[in-house]
């Protein structure tokens, strides 16, 4: 029997794989296909990234570096607010590459990983659980002191755990665009409604292009929309569902959510690579598969960490509905050089963030 049946390979459940088989754990991750494939999230991240990766993995996975971002109100060639840091404030990196060097370091501290596994159901008994999943050799159970459920904002182990929803799946496209551009800056676009767009400079790599929004807002003509007006016809699109809103409980009996499965993204951005490998850690230290009450010392941990970024998370994404003229005047007097960290929202009351806006 294993310790842990970890259902997803992605930037959290690798995490989880790895961190919980350096403890000791005998872990097995089953991932539905090929780690890191289809691509359907942005490559944007903050600096925090590399120590959760090998020493060595910047150098493979860096794309460009990032010091700030224009804000605008409207379309590309509107007028844009610039936020910046004198040092990089995030990376922009290979999104594919870092699933498989982290799928690579679970292998490496002694997980058994096996891609193209689909789980098809999960059955929760009091003194273990059963994972089934059909694989290239036919269908099989494995059983399992616990599950991790890491498998997407459409998580099948949630539905098998009978846990809630997030709160919301907005719909998010990305288009990319082959030309080269080491530019400094993001842009960001308020327009999407409830969300906002993005262009992001991706050095020899291209140009990543990207609009989220709530589902029936046709999101598809939108971004259209969007990379006409910047003048492009990305070679490469794809899409996939941001969840915003975190659950009452990501726990079960023998159960467990971690990253998108669970919500840990931010409201403001929807991104959750940072978040999920920090829960990720969370669950190795409180968790001990012989010991499901154990499983609320990891609701507690998480939460403590990050339920206060989460919430002043859902406040600044409110900004984005203002009306154009309160945008405007809210991004005109906030804009120049900043402090904060871009996966904390709660470091602009930061003494960093502070000493710099009295400077």
């Amino acid at each position: 029997m294993y310790d842990f049946v970890v259902v997803g390979a992605g930037p959290a459940g690798s995490r989880f794989a790895r961190r919980a088989a350096e403890a000791g754990h005998d872990v097995l991750a089953l991932e539905q296909g090929t780690v890191g494939e289809p691509l359907a999230c942005s490559g944007h991240v903050s600096t925090d990234v590399w120590d959760f990766t090998a020493p060595d993995a910047r150098d493979d996975l860096l794309q460009n570096e990032i010091v700030g971002a224009r804000f605008h109100v409207g379309g590309p060639g509107s007028d844009a607010h610039r936020f910046y840091k004198q040092e990089a404030v995030s990376n922009v990196i290979d999104r594919v590459g870092l699933d498989r060097h982290l799928a690579g370091l679970a292998r490496d501290a002694g997980a058994d990983l096996r891609e193209e596994h689909t789980v098809t159901a999960v059955d929760e008994y009091h003194d273990r659980v059963e994972v089934t999943a059909r694989g290239p050799d036919g269908t099989e159970t494995f059983a399992a002191r616990m599950v991790a459920g890491c498998d997407g904002p459409r998580s099948r182990v949630r539905d098998e755990l009978h846990l809630s929803e997030p709160d919301e799946l907005l719909h998010g496209v990305l288009g990319f665009d082959a030309a080269a551009d080491d530019g400094e800056f993001v842009d960001v676009h308020l327009t999407a409604p409830r969300f906002f767009a993005w262009r992001i400079p991706r050095g020899n790599a291209g140009v990543e292009y990207g609009l989220a929004a709530p589902p029936g807002d046709d999101v598809g003509a939108r971004f259209d929309a969007l990379v006409e007006a910047y003048g492009v016809d990305p070679h490469r699109r794809c899409s996939g569902a941001i969840p915003v809103g975190p659950p009452d409980r990501v726990t079960s009996t023998r159960g467990f959510l971690l990253g998108d499965a669970a919500a840990q993204t931010k409201p403001f951005t929807g991104g959750g690579i940072l978040y999920g490998m920090t829960c990720a850690d969370h669950a190795v230290r409180t968790v001990d598969p012989t010991e499901p009450s154990t499983l609320q010392a990891y609701e507690r941990a998480w939460r403590d960490e990050l339920s206060r970024e989460i919430r002043l998370g859902h406040w600044l994404r409110r900004a984005y509905s203002l009306p154009e003229p309160v945008q405007h005047a809210g991004l005109r007097a906030l804009s120049g050089e900043i402090g904060v960290h871009m996966d904390r929202p709660t470091s602009v009351f930061s003494r960093e963030h502070l000493r710099t806006l009295l400077s």
